[in-house]
Protein backbone atom coordinates (compact mmCIF):
# COMPACT_ATOMS: atom_id res chain seq x y z
CA UNK A 1 0.00 0.00 0.00
CA UNK A 2 1.20 3.52 -0.70
CA UNK A 3 1.26 5.51 2.51
CA UNK A 4 2.45 8.95 3.50
CA UNK A 5 3.94 9.77 6.87
CA UNK A 6 4.70 13.14 8.41
CA UNK A 7 5.44 14.68 11.76
CA UNK A 8 6.34 17.85 13.55
CA UNK A 9 9.56 18.09 15.58
CA UNK A 10 8.00 16.39 18.62
CA UNK A 11 6.85 13.45 16.50
CA UNK A 12 10.05 13.11 14.50
CA UNK A 13 11.73 10.39 16.62
CA UNK A 14 8.64 8.17 16.51
CA UNK A 15 8.19 8.80 12.78
CA UNK A 16 11.83 7.82 12.22
CA UNK A 17 11.26 4.59 14.18
CA UNK A 18 8.12 3.74 12.17
CA UNK A 19 9.66 4.21 8.71
CA UNK A 20 11.72 0.98 8.57
CA UNK A 21 8.84 -1.09 9.97
CA UNK A 22 6.38 0.24 7.42
CA UNK A 23 8.80 -0.53 4.61
CA UNK A 24 9.53 -3.99 6.06
CA UNK A 25 5.79 -4.68 5.96
CA UNK A 26 5.95 -4.07 2.21
CA UNK A 27 4.45 -0.59 2.07
CA UNK A 28 5.72 2.14 -0.22
CA UNK A 29 6.26 5.05 2.17
CA UNK A 30 6.54 8.74 1.32
CA UNK A 31 8.20 10.69 4.13
CA UNK A 32 6.71 14.19 3.99
CA UNK A 33 8.88 15.64 6.77
CA UNK A 34 9.90 17.14 9.07
CA UNK A 35 13.52 16.15 8.84
CA UNK A 36 14.75 17.00 12.34
CA UNK A 37 13.66 16.97 15.96
CA UNK A 38 15.89 19.99 16.59
CA UNK A 39 13.98 22.69 14.70
CA UNK A 40 10.51 23.67 15.88
CA UNK A 41 7.87 23.37 13.15
CA UNK A 42 4.08 23.58 13.17
CA UNK A 43 2.02 20.36 13.13
CA UNK A 44 -0.78 21.80 10.94
CA UNK A 45 1.67 22.15 8.05
CA UNK A 46 2.61 18.46 8.22
CA UNK A 47 -0.94 17.22 8.81
CA UNK A 48 -1.96 19.14 5.70
CA UNK A 49 0.83 17.57 3.63
CA UNK A 50 -0.32 14.10 4.63
CA UNK A 51 -3.97 14.93 3.97
CA UNK A 52 -3.16 16.31 0.52
CA UNK A 53 -1.24 13.12 -0.30
CA UNK A 54 -4.34 11.07 0.55
CA UNK A 55 -6.75 13.38 -1.24
CA UNK A 56 -4.62 13.50 -4.39
CA UNK A 57 -4.31 9.71 -4.52
CA UNK A 58 -0.53 9.79 -4.03
CA UNK A 59 -1.14 7.77 -0.85
CA UNK A 60 -4.00 5.48 0.10
CA UNK A 61 -3.54 6.24 3.79
CA UNK A 62 -1.31 8.37 5.98
CA UNK A 63 0.16 8.52 9.44
CA UNK A 64 0.78 11.83 11.19
CA UNK A 65 2.73 12.12 14.43
CA UNK A 66 2.93 15.09 16.78
CA UNK A 67 3.48 15.39 20.52
CA UNK A 68 -0.02 14.39 21.66
CA UNK A 69 -1.54 13.47 18.30
CA UNK A 70 -4.48 15.76 19.05
CA UNK A 71 -3.34 18.81 17.11
CA UNK A 72 -2.45 16.79 14.04
CA UNK A 73 -5.84 15.07 14.19
CA UNK A 74 -7.73 18.35 14.46
CA UNK A 75 -5.76 19.87 11.58
CA UNK A 76 -6.12 16.85 9.27
CA UNK A 77 -9.87 16.65 9.88
CA UNK A 78 -10.31 20.20 8.58
CA UNK A 79 -9.62 18.89 5.08
CA UNK A 80 -12.78 17.83 3.25
CA UNK A 81 -12.66 14.10 2.59
CA UNK A 82 -10.25 13.29 5.39
CA UNK A 83 -11.26 11.08 8.27
CA UNK A 84 -8.38 11.17 10.73
CA UNK A 85 -8.41 9.23 13.97
CA UNK A 86 -6.25 9.56 17.06
CA UNK A 87 -5.53 6.00 18.14
CA UNK A 88 -3.37 4.90 21.03
CA UNK A 89 -4.49 1.25 21.08
CA UNK A 90 -4.72 -1.46 18.44
CA UNK A 91 -8.47 -2.00 18.76
CA UNK A 92 -9.27 1.62 17.92
CA UNK A 93 -6.77 1.56 15.05
CA UNK A 94 -8.40 -1.33 13.20
CA UNK A 95 -11.99 -0.58 14.27
CA UNK A 96 -11.70 3.01 13.05
CA UNK A 97 -10.83 1.72 9.58
CA UNK A 98 -13.41 -1.09 9.60
CA UNK A 99 -16.33 1.06 10.82
CA UNK A 100 -15.38 4.70 10.19
CA UNK A 101 -13.13 4.31 7.12
CA UNK A 102 -10.42 6.55 8.55
CA UNK A 103 -7.69 7.35 6.09
CA UNK A 104 -5.22 9.04 8.44
CA UNK A 105 -3.87 7.63 11.68
CA UNK A 106 -2.69 10.21 14.20
CA UNK A 107 -0.25 9.24 16.94
CA UNK A 108 1.09 11.07 19.98
CA UNK A 109 4.83 10.57 20.34
CA UNK A 110 4.76 11.87 23.91
CA UNK A 111 1.86 9.57 24.82
CA UNK A 112 2.83 6.11 23.55
CA UNK A 113 6.07 4.23 23.13
CA UNK A 114 7.69 2.95 19.99
CA UNK A 115 6.61 -0.68 20.41
CA UNK A 116 2.94 0.16 20.83
CA UNK A 117 3.09 2.67 17.96
CA UNK A 118 4.40 -0.05 15.67
CA UNK A 119 1.55 -2.39 16.66
CA UNK A 120 -1.03 0.37 16.18
CA UNK A 121 0.32 1.33 12.75
CA UNK A 122 0.32 -2.31 11.65
CA UNK A 123 -3.30 -2.76 12.81
CA UNK A 124 -4.34 0.44 11.00
CA UNK A 125 -2.68 -0.61 7.74
CA UNK A 126 -3.94 -4.19 7.81
CA UNK A 127 -7.58 -3.22 8.39
CA UNK A 128 -10.14 -2.71 5.62
CA UNK A 129 -13.46 -0.86 5.63
CA UNK A 130 -16.38 -3.27 6.14
CA UNK A 131 -18.77 -1.68 3.60
CA UNK A 132 -21.64 -2.71 5.87
CA UNK A 133 -24.83 -0.73 5.28
CA UNK A 134 -24.87 0.79 8.76
CA UNK A 135 -21.33 2.11 8.35
CA UNK A 136 -22.03 3.44 4.86
CA UNK A 137 -25.14 5.19 6.24
CA UNK A 138 -23.09 6.83 8.98
CA UNK A 139 -20.37 7.95 6.58
CA UNK A 140 -23.03 9.51 4.38
CA UNK A 141 -24.24 11.49 7.41
CA UNK A 142 -20.68 12.62 8.12
CA UNK A 143 -20.34 13.76 4.50
CA UNK A 144 -23.55 15.73 4.95
CA UNK A 145 -22.16 17.45 8.04
CA UNK A 146 -18.95 18.17 6.15
CA UNK A 147 -20.86 19.83 3.30
CA UNK A 148 -22.90 21.94 5.69
CA UNK A 149 -26.16 20.04 5.29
Amino acid sequence: MEIAISSDHAGYPLKAALLPLLRALGHKVSDLGTDSPDRSVDYPDFAKKAALAVLSGAARRAIVVCGSGVGACVAANKMKGIRAGLCHDTYSAHQAVEHDDINILCLGARVIGEGLAIEIAAAFLKAEFSNEERHLRRLKKIAGIESGA
